[in-house]
């Protein structure tokens, strides 16, 4: 061997050991080096997770000191509801009723035995106070009784209105006396008067609940018709009258008040009138009164929605029916 190694057979000299690494690992950039086998990826499981940013502290607010909060309003007090108006009570003197009286003039008496007349009366005031009551206010109890002629029953149909009306349980009926032309409404009764309506509309010192006379019919009053002047119709047709009419029913539910006014072709009384009445019956009799003044009368009360018609004096029913016959009841 020589310094240079040893010499194989063909005299050439065999490589060095830095020459075999050379030509394996690619030392010289004249030789490709072989390509190394790719290394295969890491599981998931395995691999180590990214490191994250610590966390950076946060400031924190210093608390402020609050002012301390107002002290709530005390509530108002609720104010008081006011009071309903309470019922005007009639002051007027207490009269008899003479019963006697009452007979004679064919009128209904309260402790008489039922008759056809009372159950007549007792069919027209139950159409009249179902009206009344579902209109609710003080007009709806308010009905005006009136004819086209003179003659036709008018006062005597609105005395026994008001008297069966009077029988009622807990039912106060006024009667008021308004034909100021030709007042006969306490006279059917039996009764004196010398003030009544036309008083209290003239003179606005008179109360009107001092004028109405209080009777021993239960539940029945009287208002007259009061002294009559030549200004008659142009007080009924003034702002008094209607303050007059509201006293009358104020705070007074259970109160009927019955007009008894003049003929409607006869004089103005009853189309004044008719504006402050929730009801009016029109008193016709039969076989006498025309169909034009029938007409006539219900225009001149047009002011007053709800006119019915009462026909009176009749001789026969269309379908036979009498009242009265069936039975007889004692007093």
């Amino acid at each position: 061997m020589t310094d240079q190694g040893k010499i194989n057979r063909e005299g050439a000299r065999p490589a060095s050991l830095f020459e075999r690494a050379d030509a394996a690992f690619g030392l010289d950039p004249r030789i490709t080096a072989p390509k190394l086998p790719d290394m295969p990826p890491v599981p998931q499981a395995l691999r180590r997770p990214a490191p994250q940013p610590a966390p950076q502290p946060v400031a924190q607010p210093v608390p402020q000191p609050q002012a301390a909060p107002a002290p709530a309003p005390a509530p108002e007090p609720a104010a008081p509801e006011p009071e309903a108006p309470r019922a005007v009570e009639f002051r007027g003197p207490l009269v008899a009723i003479d019963r006697e009286h009452l007979r004679e003039g064919g009128l209904i008496v309260p402790e008489d035995a039922v008759t056809g007349l009372l159950e007549e009366f007792r069919i027209v005031k139950r159409e009249l106070l179902a009206d009344a009551r579902a209109g609710g206010g003080a007009r709806a109890r308010r009905i005006l009784v009136c004819s086209p002629h003179p003659g036709e029953g008018k006062t005597y149909c609105a005395t026994n209105l008001a008297i069966a009306l009077a029988a009622e349980r807990g039912l106060e009926v006024l009667l008021v006396d308004a034909d100021v032309v030709k007042p006969s409404v306490t006279e059917r009764l039996g009764i004196e008067a010398d003030y009544g309506l036309m008083d209290a509309l003239s003179d606005p010192a008179i109360a009107p609940e001092d004028l109405v006379i209080r009777t021993d019919i239960e539940g029945l009053f009287v208002l007259p018709a009061g002294t009559a002047t030549a200004r008659d119709a142009e007080y009924l047709a003034s702002a008094r009258t209607a303050a007059v009419l509201d006293r009358l029913t104020q705070g007074a539910p259970d109160r009927i008040v019955i007009f008894d006014t003049p003929p409607a072709l006869a004089a103005s009384p009853a189309a004044e009138l008719a504006k402050h009445v929730g009801q009016a019956l029109l008193v016709v009799r039969a076989d006498e009164t025309s169909r034009a003044a029938l007409e006539d009368a219900q225009q001149l009360l047009s002011a007053c929605a709800d006119i019915k018609l009462l026909l009176n004096a009749t001789r026969y029913s269309p379908s036979g029916r009498r009242f009265g016959t069936y039975g007889s009841r004692g007093k």
